[in-house]
């Protein structure tokens, strides 16, 4: 979509903050891993496996970097402790391209001909109802017509609390009563955006239905009835994730990814926690780019994932 903006100083304070917990648990463990050797060896290499896992980086993800990092000693020969951080700093970079999607980086972008619509899945707790108000908020400072759509019409108190979010960010929504067809609420929504020419369409949906069989005919439901009137919606679908429950979180993107097309990822949290090494994994595991981070509370706090820059704060 060309999406561009530029990663401020703010933002770099803001990053470099919210994964202190987890720059902290993985390189004071390296460095008292790494006291009296002078050479990556097996021992060392345990050590590191170790302690990625247990950052949550994932089992399969730390075996790859591993055997890279293994690669490379063999290629060497000799492979001296103090590049070892530089080597983990490249691995983890290199990981992270290969899911990345240069067509987004910012919240603000050309003026397009129709609305641009994001569903927005995941199980309820993981700050999606918090996500979407704090998209709608940056979209809006960016200078964007947004609508909100609720449909979750499953959970008591669900569409209450995304009015509440509406209001917060300045931007209207469309709304109907607990209970209803959360498909008729996507159709109403789109069909609204279109009239009003809406840049940004932003639609919640159910956190959590009886099954995955319940979950998929619903999303796929709501898909069909956007189609009707706009063909290409939705142009986004959107994962939340909660980065505190680490191994959790890459169980419910197994869920969620069987079920219905993913395109991108939303990891909150990360400043509450010491497993921020899920992103990496999450990334790598399931071939989806990570598109936002949340580092705190405030509207600002949810950035828009830039991977040189996760891995400049990862490693400072």
């Amino acid at each position: 979509m060309g999406i561009f903006s530029f990663f401020t100083k703010e933002n770099k304070e803001t990053l470099n903050k919210g994964l202190e917990k987890t720059r902290t648990s993985v390189f004071s463990r390296l460095s008292k891993a790494l006291v009296g050797k002078s050479r990556v060896d097996d021992d060392v290499l345990d050590n590191l496996e170790e302690i990625l896992v247990t950052s949550d980086v994932g089992v399969e993800t730390t075996l790859k970097i591993i055997d890279r990092i293994q690669t490379r000693v063999s290629r060497d020969k000799y492979l001296g402790t103090e590049e070892l951080n530089g080597i983990l700093r490249q691995e983890i970079s290199a990981l992270l391209s290969e899911n990345e999607n240069d067509n987004f980086s910012g919240f603000d972008f050309p003026k397009r001909e129709t609305p641009y619509v994001i569903l927005v899945v995941g199980v309820n707790g993981v700050g999606k109802t918090t996500t979407i108000g704090k998209l709608a908020y940056n979209f809006r400072k960016a200078g964007k017509n947004v609508l909100l759509g609720a449909a979750d019409t499953f959970r008591a108190a669900a569409v209450d609390q995304l009015v509440i979010w509406s209001e917060r960010a300045g931007v209207p929504i469309i709304k109907q009563a607990m209970g209803a067809d959360p498909a008729a609420v996507a159709y109403d929504t789109v069909k609204a955006a279109i009239s009003r020419g809406s840049d940004v369409v932003i639609i919640d949906t159910a956190g959590r239905l009886h099954n995955k069989v319940g979950l998929m005919n619903e999303l796929g439901k709501i898909r069909t009835v956007m189609q009707k009137i706009l063909p290409d919606a939705p142009h986004e679908v959107l994962l939340v994730l909660d980065a505190s429950t680490g191994q959790n979180a890459i169980e419910q993107a197994k869920q969620f990814t069987a079920v219905t097309d993913v395109t991108a990822l939303a990891l909150t949290k990360l400043d509450g926690t010491a497993k921020g090494g899920v992103v990496i994994g999450i990334s790598d595991q399931f071939k989806i780019p990570v598109r936002y981070i949340g580092l705190g509370e405030k509207m600002e706090d949810l950035q828009v994932f830039n991977k040189e820059e996760f891995v400049d704060s990862l490693f400072a």
